[in-house]
């Protein structure tokens, strides 16, 4: 196979903006919170390698220009794959031997509510958004202080990395303050992960409803000015159910995307009058999107709306039908992302979202229907949990695929794992088999942040510290009793 490479002065440019925008030199860990379990449960971020090469990996590039290789090696510098290719030159680079390793892009969780990350699996057997709510919006969320918030997006932050999602659409739709919001922001940079941070008004509660929206002006010239490459990009979450164009004309102005929570047909309703009025565009982002009628998919296919599905959560929470919105989309011609949603009933990884995805498409179809199959292919589920998902990100220029001159963002998966071995097919191995622990290696903007299957410059003690005070805070202001055996979560009563 020919050698796929991207030219010495394309490369030196973007190494430039790269390292202008803070993605190549370390950074502090934040200090703003007063708790000591908070400000160093991770070390500062290492600077990125100059130069690394991956050898002997059977590369899955997720490009038709590049194609698959049995056994290539990938070269990064400053933070961009610059080649891929056979037996290529190390130059002086690092050397990472992945040999018996698999190497797929960084997957892209297209929406996930990260501020929840302490309240994992507490309602495991919700049945309605009503379920959810209780164990959220209702009860704990009105008492997150701004730590809570920097505690939550950390551990869901570190928990996408440890399963190699590299990027994440955070919809924080918890944002009190302008402190939560820059909590929410400073967990995600000190995690080192690609993100979407779409804040979002609370909903329910006492906050400061004079901060938004005109906080997203704040967060934009905070973090983000001169920094137009990092790992960071800006997003607004709309209200629920009511759809907020007044903030989504702010979010405009500012370049930021705008992700709406996009359930049943009196959102369908609407959609005939703001396409109307020319105010549904391409960089609106609509998750779930089920139960919509044939005109509505219509308007969102001729308006390039992107579209992320969460398969396990509209199974779970009953949302509508509770078959999630994949099939559909692709008979309307979108590829839409793929998501986790939230941690509170399930776990937190993009193989089970890919597999649910799998089961729920094949049980729709008659055995041996063609789109049934071509929609169900391996392949296909994989490029929804990268490409199509940095697509829905509108970051598919950055990463999403194993392409020289896109940033290297990249995970390596041990093969030799008994619940792997033997891997006759690769890409059937990745999509139905893998799962966190056979993730040895998670690479991103060029920064290790997961080497030999342990987290990077994250102190484990002191991060369960942060989480159990957080959790043990929470409780209390709810007036919550943990009961780890309950079968239903019973509504707190308001305080």
């Amino acid at each position: 196979m020919k050698t796929i490479t991207i030219s010495r002065r394309t490369a030196i440019s973007f190494a430039a903006a790269t390292c202008f925008s803070g993605v190549i030199g370390a950074r502090e860990t934040s200090s703003f919170l007063d708790l000591d379990q908070t400000t160093r449960v991770v070390a500062p971020l290492n600077p990125v390698a100059r130069k690394l090469l991956i050898r002997g990996a059977t590369i899955i590039s997720m490009d038709e220009n590049v194609g698959n290789l049995a056994k290539g090696d990938i070269l990064i510098a400053d933070g961009t794959i610059v080649a891929i290719g056979v037996n290529l030159n190390s130059n002086g680079a690092e050397v990472i031997d992945a040999a018996e390793m698999i190497a797929i892009p960084g997957m892209v969780d297209t929406h996930r509510h990260c501020w929840e990350g302490q309240l994992r699996r507490i309602n495991p057997n919700a049945a309605s958004l009503e379920d959810y709510s209780n164990a959220t919006h209702l009860s704990f969320a009105k008492y997150y202080r701004p730590q809570d918030i920097y505690v939550g997006n950390m551990v869901s932050a570190l928990g996408c990395i440890d399963v190699g999602i590299t990027t994440v659409i955070d919809n924080s739709h918890n944002s009190r303050s302008a402190a939560h919001s820059d909590a929410a922001v400073e967990a995600l940079l000190d995690a080192g992960i690609r993100a979407v941070h779409a804040p979002g008004a609370p909903g329910a509660g006492d906050w400061d409803k004079a901060h938004w929206p005109g906080n997203l002006a704040r967060l934009k010239s905070k973090y983000l000015t001169n920094r137009p490459e990092g790992l960071l990009t800006l997003g607004v979450m709309d209200g629920f159910p009511k759809l907020e164009t007044d903030q989504w004309a702010v979010a405009r102005e500012l370049g930021a995307v705008i992700v709406t929570e996009f359930i049943g047909g009196d959102l369908a309703s609407q959609l005939e009058g703001l396409h109307r009025k020319g105010l549904l565009r391409s960089d609106n982002i609509f998750n779930h999107c089920t139960d919509l009628p044939e005109s509505a998919w219509k308007i969102l296919r001729e308006a390039g709306v992107r579209v992320s599905v969460t398969p396990r959560s509209d199974a779970h929470y009953g949302i509508e039908d509770g078959l999630n919105a994949w099939k559909a989309a692709l008979e309307h011609g979108i590829r839409p992302g793929l998501s986790v949603d939230n941690e509170t009933s399930y776990s937190g990884d993009m193989f089970m979202e890919m597999r649910v995805a799998f089961y729920q498409r094949r049980v729709q179809g008659k055995p041996g229907n063609a789109e049934m199959v071509a929609s169900t292919n391996a392949s296909r589920l994989l490029q929804a949990a990268t490409i199509d998902g940095a697509a829905c990100a509108g970051l598919d220029r950055r990463t999403g695929s194993l392409t020289p001159g896109k940033q290297a963002d990249i995970v390596l998966i041990r093969t030799t794992d008994l619940n792997l071995y033997p891997a006759n097919n690769v890409i059937g191995t990745v999509v139905h088999a893998a799962e966190r622990s056979n993730v040895d290696t998670v690479i991103i903007g060029g920064r290790l942040r997961k080497r030999g299957g342990v987290l990077l410059g994250v102190d484990q003690a002191k991060l369960r510290s942060a989480i159990d005070e957080s959790r043990a805070y929470l409780f209390k202001a709810a007036g919550y009793q943990p009961e780890p055996f309950s079968e239903s979560f019973k509504p707190i009563a308001n305080k």
